[in-house]
This record gives C-alpha cells, sequence and structure tokens, in this order.
C-alpha cells in the first residue's frame, strides 16, 4: 500500500510539474490557459517522437491529432454552408439567410496554422466564419490552401491569390450578390500574412478590376529577417506559440532541410547581401518606447548565401511582407491590425502598422496588452476562453463599422 502510494505521489507530482507553467499576471483565466498551453505542448511533443521514431513527419502528426476538430458544413437558421472549390482550390462558402435591402459584404479569410497545420472546417474556424457571416450579414470564403509539409512556399500563396482573384470577378461577385465595393481580406498568423501578402499583390496586378475595400491582419507574420525581435526574447516561452516552435513554421514553410531552421533559431540565416531587406524590419525604428523595454538593437549577424540561394522564399516579399519599400504599402486599404502583448509575432504587426500610417494608409491598431497568440480561436467549447470572445467581437465590430 505504501508503494502504490508513494507511486501515486510521484505521478502526480510528475504531472502537475508538466502542467504547470508560470502565467502572466494581467492573464484572464490563468488556469484555463495554463491547461490549454500543457494539452498543445503535449501534442507537440508526442509529433516530436512520432518524427524521431521515423513514423511521419512532425507536422503531419499533429494534423492527424487536430483532425478530431474537423466539423462537416453544417447549414443552420442564419447561415447556409458549403464546400466547394474556386479557381480549383477548395473553400467553405458561408451565406447568410438574412434578407438584405441591396448588395452583401464579404470576407475572405485565410485561417492560420504556420501554412502546415489548421483548415477551414475546423471547429474554431467555423465559428468564427459562421459568426462573422452572420453578424455581418456577408459572405464569407473560407480559404482551404494547400499546406506543408508536403506543399511549399509559394503554394499557400497562390492558391489563396487565386481564390482572392477569382472571387473579385464582377460576374462571381454578382452572382453571390456582394456589393464589389465592401470586400475584405483577413486573416490570423499566418493567415494574417497570407492576408497581407495578397492585398499587396493585387495592387499589382492590372487583370484585377475591383479593388479591396479592407484587410484584417489578426496577430500576423510578417518577416523572416529578425527573429530575435524584443517580443521574440520577451515571449520565447509564452502560451500557445513559443519562438522555437514558430522558427519550425517558419522553415518548414520552405524546406524540412535542419540547416535553415537552425540558421533561424541562432538568427543568422540572412546573408550580407540581403542586408538592405534589414532597414524593413528595424525595430530601433518603428517601436514604440514602450515595446522597446531597454532592448538594444544591434547590427543584424549574417548568414550563409548559400542558403538563400537554395531557398529563395524566405526573402520574398510574398512569404514576408514587411519587406516591400514604402512605395509599394501606398494604396493598400484601410486595415485592421490586431497584435497581443504576450506573442513573439507582437512587433512584426506593430511595426507594419507604423510603416503603413507612414505610408499614408489609415490603419486601425487594436493592441491587446493582455493577450495571446492565438486567443481567438478559443472561442468554443471544450477550450473556450473569454480573451477570445473579446477580441473576436473586437475584429468583427471593426468589420461591422469599416466594411
Amino acid at each position: 500500500m505504501g508503494a502504490k502510494l508513494l507511486g501515486l505521489c510521484l505521478a502526480s507530482a510528475l504531472l502537475a510539474y508538466y502542467i504547470y507553467s508560470p502565467m502572466p499576471e494581467d492573464f484572464e483565466e490563468p488556469w484555463k490557459v495554463m491547461l490549454i498551453t500543457a494539452a498543445f505542448r503535449a501534442v507537440r511533443h508526442v509529433s516530436e517522437v512520432a518524427d524521431q521514431l521515423g513514423l511521419m513527419h512532425s507536422m503531419e502528426a499533429l494534423k492527424v491529432i487536430a483532425a478530431i476538430e474537423y466539423i462537416p458544413p453544417t447549414s443552420d437558421e442564419n447561415v447556409t454552408v458549403m464546400d466547394t472549390e474556386f479557381s480549383n482550390v477548395a473553400v467553405r462558402l458561408y451565406l447568410p439567410r438574412k434578407p438584405s435591402d441591396g448588395l452583401r459584404r464579404a470576407v475572405v479569410y485565410f485561417h492560420g496554422g504556420g501554412w502546415c497545420l489548421g483548415q477551414a472546417g475546423m471547429k474554431s474556424y467555423d465559428h468564427l466564419t459562421r459568426w462573422t457571416s452572420n453578424r455581418l450579414n456577408a459572405v464569407v470564403v473560407s480559404v482551404n490552401y494547400r499546406l506543408g509539409p508536403k506543399y511549399r512556399f509559394p503554394v499557400q500563396f497562390e492558391d489563396v491569390y487565386s481564390v482572392t482573384k477569382f472571387f473579385l470577378q464582377s460576374s462571381v461577385l454578382s452572382q453571390y450578390g456582394v456589393d464589389p465595393d465592401r470586400v475584405c481580406v483577413a486573416g490570423d498568423s499566418a493567415g494574417g500574412n497570407l492576408a497581407a501578402a495578397v492585398a499587396q499583390q493585387l495592387l499589382e496586378d492590372s487583370e484585377v478590376k475591383t479593388r479591396l475595400k479592407a484587410q484584417a491582419l489578426l496577430y500576423p507574420a510578417l518577416q523572416t529577417l529578425d527573429l530575435n525581435l524584443p517580443s521574440y526574447r520577451e515571449n520565447e516561452n509564452k502560451p500557445i506559440l513559443p519562438r522555437l516552435f514558430m522558427v519550425k513554421f517558419w522553415s518548414e514553410y520552405f524546406t524540412s532541410d535542419s540547416s535553415l531552421r537552425e540558421a533561424m533559431a541562432s538568427n543568422r540565416h540572412v546573408p550580407v547581401e540581403s542586408s538592405h531587406l534589414f532597414q524593413f524590419v528595424n525595430w530601433s525604428n518603428f517601436l514604440p518606447e514602450e515595446l522597446k523595454k531597454g532592448h538594444v538593437y544591434t547590427s543584424p549577424a549574417y548568414g550563409s548565401s548559400e542558403l538563400a540561394q537554395k531557398y529563395p522564399g524566405f526573402l520574398d516579399p510574398r512569404a514576408a511582407p514587411l519587406l516591400v519599400s514604402d512605395a509599394q504599402l501606398r494604396g493598400l486599404p484601410l486595415t485592421y491590425i490586431l497584435t497581443c502583448g504576450h506573442d513573439v509575432l507582437r512587433d512584426d504587426g506593430v511595426m507594419y502598422a507604423r510603416r503603413l500610417q507612414a505610408a499614408g494608409v489609415p490603419v486601425t491598431h487594436d493592441h491587446a496588452k493582455d493577450a495571446f497568440h492565438g486567443a481567438m480561436i478559443f472561442v468554443s467549447s471544450p477550450a473556450e476562453l473569454a480573451v477570445g470572445h473579446r477580441l473576436m467581437n473586437r475584429y468583427i465590430g471593426w468589420l461591422n463599422e469599416n466594411l
């Protein structure tokens, strides 16, 4: 009996040690966030073991586990939901049933997941896009772009761009009763990256006659050059997206070659011949004083030219929208950027907001100091958080006022 009790105590202590991680004082529902963080950590560890055993790539293992979140297209009394294809790319359509006095608004949405995970049919994304359609009485197109590691950059970008360009055709907008002057692209995390890149590319495309009214970027990933920004340092081990996991997502967008991931992890992956690009991500010029917090900007440490030659995508503005010139930012649509205080990607969004404002683009920068990366996906049970609902309502509220 004594041995069993001792074993139980040891097992309980080990479980508590695994689950416990200190939470910032300003978090709502800290114990709930801690449990969610532990679950995400456990899933990552399982995927890494599967990879090390040669069973499957870690990202494929994560997809298998995440598949339990999938729900089929299910219509309700407010919204008709269907899966279809636009320009040979899978999409999930949300069509409001409420009568409309005129043409409707539309949102083309790109889900997050580090370009390797996620899908429009995940319970959390279905909830977000369904709620968007119902609240705004808007057509929502949620894009199931192809994912890594099977597909690498620029496939993900090409898929979302192809869908957006197809949808913006006057005949397609007319088919769905959409006002061509009230279309927005939006996305979270990697999806925010794709939305920003799509908005930039549309400015250069003479074939597209319909212009976006707005873009909404939710804690977006926007640059690959400096993976040691103050936000990366301060939030290195914060919930949901620790620094090394973000580095892995970035590297897997381009290749499974571990040499790129290792170079990115040490922040020595940009060749000296690309040094001119650092002017676009020099945080000492773009971050407000309260976010610098005593951090000292140092000159970049350059890496191998060979990596950039083998994997040029990480220096491509379609993968890193912050790398375009100021002139290329002018003309972008009305913009909403959500950043979270406890997020490695915080400074990407802050810098983009500053640069867009300087270029004359109307920007609403919504900074949630007490939130963490991915908070908005936690809006349905069993992982439901008050902060997720708060951020979702702020985002949809902005769309309602500005789209």
